[in-house]
């Protein structure tokens, strides 16, 4: 594996190694959906009926060939082969996932795999903030079926390989860097990733008519090079309890058959993060689930065979827009004309369609039949992206303009002032203790809140007391019992209370948001002491955990 530098002749107006400087913070907010605490979950119902949609139904078809909602457009901005823009740079064949991310320029890189096999890889396309294509290179190259992916929060694209022994790759869009692989994250045939930021998870799906769905929890996030690779183990009422994958190297057995009972799903294929949820889609049933994070439970959004006059088909890719909805490219089926559309579940649960791609060049023979994929939107919401994977034999990417809903319903909270919230925890933990498991933390609540479990303390650092933050994590509670686990995850936290020379004093504050903006906060006082505890100690505690 390589990286190619960009050519020359494709114009030196701006430095790529500065594009993102100042951008990955933004990258969360802009390139991934709205803010965790303000925003409406997308597909917040099951989808229950067909209809034209918000945008209304669509039009003739454009000099694309595309059908669109009154008020959008489309271009080419690129055709496999073919030197995109004004560059020199070609796209590769077969382009499938996609993301943006912001540029400190105001413009944007737009990521783009290629699913070919033995010469997969991804390239990226340069915008300037008016939309005009300025430059284009390989960001990956010597990889496989590089088949779909996702953006992180700190700006960088995982591609990942669609082989039996395909692996996750993470990329710097700006092409400045060389991208690494990270074998930790498993070895299988992988289709798409997303990141918890919240969590600091990240979930994964395999391409399987008998594949799994999996969650990697890094050493210390955000770095991917160890973490704990897990399996989802699902019940029948949805709820999902986690199971080690012993070698996610997958040397000798393959990684889905490790974990006994581990879930099987038909062909889980794309995957997005929003608002505390994970939504994926699997191809083989037709169906669009969610993982609610913070109640531990999947559940059905979407199923073809429960929505009768459908128009989607084949999910696949998937993305959620800045206004809430879940858009979703169909995987074509024999060619058939009504499987070639970019299809949105509204998040007033219902489905429609929202563009139809027409036209022969769409509808090859065999091998050659297409498909859409790679739907995402540039940072500011306004623009669409998307592939016919072979157009023409060899694929095209397309931008679709247009009022795209920006803003959400707020969430409708419950005054936090009368929340009724107990919080347990205990009263001392060793560093150590702290290091290796974190503090276990017992809430229950008389409702459905959002929280934000914060340990803090005085530490010396730099000759000077200072207030710091060991660990943090957000949870959305329902009525009842729940635990989280407070972790130290940040160099700098870590390296505090590995150097603590004597106990210190520590808050655990949960604050609870709510409908007003303003919130509760219930605090209890943690003693961290400066010792291990001794071995049989940990032992028993590893046991109650």
């Amino acid at each position: 594996m390589s990286v190619v530098p960009r050519d020359a002749a494709a114009g030196t107006a701006f430095g790529r190694r500065r594009l993102l400087q100042g951008a990955a913070a933004a990258a969360l907010a802009a390139g991934l959906g709205p803010a965790f605490w303000r925003t409406q979950t997308a597909a917040a119902a099951a989808v229950s009926k067909a209809v034209d949609g918000p945008y209304g139904p669509l039009g003739a078809p454009d000099a694309n060939g595309l059908r669109l909602p009154k008020g959008f457009s489309s271009r080419v901005v690129a055709r496999a082969g073919v030197p995109i823009g004004a560059t020199l740079y070609a796209l590769p064949i077969f382009p499938d996932g996609s993301a943006t991310f912001p540029a400190s320029d105001g413009g944007w890189i737009q990521v783009i795999n290629s699913e070919v096999p033995l010469a997969g890889g991804a390239s990226a396309i340069r915008y300037a903030k008016d939309g005009r294509i300025t430059d284009a290179y390989r960001i990956l190259e010597g990889t496989s079926t590089n088949c779909a992916g996702g953006p992180t929060p700190w700006g960088t694209w995982l591609s990942c390989e669609e082989t039996d022994g395909g692996r996750v790759w993470e990329c710097d869009p700006t092409g400045r860097t060389p991208a690494v692989v990270h074998p930790a994250m498993g070895v299988f045939k992988h289709e798409a990733a997303c990141v918890d930021p919240a969590g600091e998870r990240l979930y994964l799906t395999e391409d399987l008519s008998d594949g799994c769905f999996y969650r990697f929890t890094p050493a210390d996030y955000p770095s991917l090079a160890a973490g704990v690779l897990e399996v989802a183990v699902v019940a029948a009422d949805g709820a999902v309890t986690w199971a080690r994958v012993p070698d996610p190297s997958a040397a000798s057995t393959p990684t889905r058959d490790q974990v006994p009972g581990a879930t099987r799903f038909k062909r889980a294929e794309g995957i997005w993060f929003d608002d505390g949820s994970v939504y994926f889609a699997t191809t083989g049933d037709e169906t669009i689930r969610a993982l609610r994070i913070a109640a531990g439970r999947i559940e059905t959004v979407y199923a073809a065979k429960d929505v009768p006059g459908t128009p989607l088909q084949g999910v696949d890719n998937i993305t959620v827009s800045r206004g809430g909805d879940l858009f979703v490219c169909e995987d074509s089926y024999d060619n058939d004309p009504d499987a070639m559309d970019i299809c949105m579940i509204s998040r007033e649960g219902e489905v429609s369609r929202f563009a139809k791609f027409t036209g022969g060049e769409h509808f090859l023979p065999s091998e050659l039949e297409s498909e859409i994929t790679g739907v995402t939107f540039s940072p500011d919401g306004s623009r669409m992206y998307a592939a016919s994977q072979r157009a023409g034999g060899i694929g095209a990417v397309y931008e679709i303009s247009g009022p795209f809903r920006q803003d959400r319903p707020a969430v409708v909270l419950p005054p936090a002032t009368d929340v009724v919230l107990g919080l347990t925890a205990r009263a001392a933990i060793s560093s150590g203790g702290l290091l290796d498991g974190g503090l276990r933390v017992a809430l229950t609540t008389d409702r459905a809140v959002a929280v934000r479990v914060r340990l803090r303390a005085r530490v010396r650092r730099g000759g000077r007391l200072r207030t710091i933050t060991l660990g943090a994590t957000d949870a959305r509670l329902a009525p009842g019992a729940r635990k989280v686990r407070v972790k130290v995850r940040s160099k700098a936290a870590r390296a505090a209370v590995r150097g603590l020379g004597s106990p210190v004093r520590a808050t655990l504050e949960v604050a609870v948001r709510g409908g007003s903006g303003t919130t509760a906060t219930r605090r209890r006082a943690v003693r961290i002491s400066a010792t291990r505890r001794a071995a049989p100690a940990r032992r028993r505690s590893a046991a109650r955990r």
